[in-house]
């Protein structure tokens, strides 16, 4: 049995037009219920806002704030999901590893790359993509920033020539470094 004390998790995901404000009223909320943010990632794509976080709580606490879903959503004018998880606990030790990739934009990249790690049995813990116009000429640009778990079986200077093998193939410019700090 959970005791009043010990910290469970809820993660939230939450979607709709992006209107000022709307972080403040969601954290206001989250603090109000007696729960922390411990982790989260916002944007704004389009004129949309997009939000996913793990919330932590007392299991009273966090019922409390899943009791609140409903009508926050719908005050907030936010589509919002929510599901309680636990701590993740890793299996193997993995090493951070930063990768970061730009290209002319063009369909199938983040397919590529996905596929480029999952047939090496790497985890893809972040992603992030955004496109803009290339300087003086205005050609469509594509890049990516992804943060990858290698684990301690994985021979990595094998790993990042394969890498960069894979990605001359597609006409990639990328760089493979592990996370500092």
């Amino acid at each position: 049995m959970t005791s009043d004390t010990q910290n469970n998790y809820l993660v939230i995901t939450a979607s709709g037009e992006d209107k000022i404000g709307l972080v403040d009223r969601l954290s206001s909320k989250i603090t109000a219920s007696g729960c922390n943010i411990e982790e989260s990632r916002m944007a704004v794509l389009g004129g949309q806002f997009a939000l996913i976080m793990l919330v932590s709580g007392p299991w009273n606490a966090l019922s409390r704030l899943e009791g609140q879903m409903a009508p926050m959503g719908e005050q907030l004018g936010l589509t919002i999901i929510h599901n309680r998880t636990r701590k993740r606990e890793r299996t193997q030790p993995a090493i951070p590893y930063r990768v970061e990739v730009v290209a002319m934009d063009h369909p199938g990249i983040v397919h590529n790359l996905s596929a480029f790690f999952s047939k090496k049995g790497i985890n893809i813990e972040e992603l992030q993509t955004n496109t803009y116009p290339a300087p003086h000429t205005g050609t469509p640009m594509f890049s990516v920033i992804m943060a990858v778990g290698i684990h301690a079986n994985i021979h990595i200077p094998t790993l990042r020539g394969d890498f960069f093998d894979y990605c001359d193939d597609l006409n990639l410019d990328a760089s493979f470094e592990p996370v500092r700090g």
